[in-house]
């Protein structure tokens, strides 16, 4: 089942790109991030329980994967972590909030919709923490290197 469901992340992350005319050799690489994040997702789902955990992950992964071919491939992060959180967006939890709401059934609209927020807002905090940590990681190297370069200078 992981099998299956890693391969439909995969289509489901290399799709928009066509949608978005993202270069067709990126292609692939954001559909490998998308089934990266899909089974670090599933692993977190399966041993906590929890989506919006498992969400979080799974964000925070894709985007260190888009960081590291963003500087591969000399492209910006964002063409490999958009198309690669596509799995993960709540969509179904989506509609089944707007399904309970036109039903007025609302005690089940407010809990699944309290769901597609936590699921929402830890891909954003997901994402948004692994940036920094990229941040924080380049901007430490860089005042490495620039030691280095300094001590190796007679003037």
């Amino acid at each position: 089942m992981l099998i299956k469901m890693t391969i439909l992340a995969f289509l489901g992350s290399v799709f928009p790109v066509i949608l978005f005319n993202i270069d067709r050799k990126k292609a692939l690489y954001a559909g490998l991030g998308g089934a990266i994040g899909w089974v670090v997702y599933s692993i977190f789902l399966e041993r906590t329980g929890s989506s919006v955990i498992g969400s979080f992950f799974g964000a925070f992964i894709v985007n260190l994967y888009s960081e590291l071919m963003a500087r591969i491939m000399k492209t910006p992060a964002s063409m490999f972590y958009v198309p690669g959180i596509f799995p993960l967006v709540p969509g179904m939890a989506a509609y089944s909030t707007i399904t309970y709401l036109v039903k007025k059934n609302f005690t089940s609209a407010l809990d699944k919709g309290m769901l597609t927020l936590g699921i929402g807002g830890a891909i954003g905090f997901g994402i948004m923490l692994s940036a920094t940590f990229v941040k924080f990681i380049t901007k430490v190297r860089s005042k490495r290197s620039k030691k280095r370069l300094d001590k190796g200078n007679i003037f």
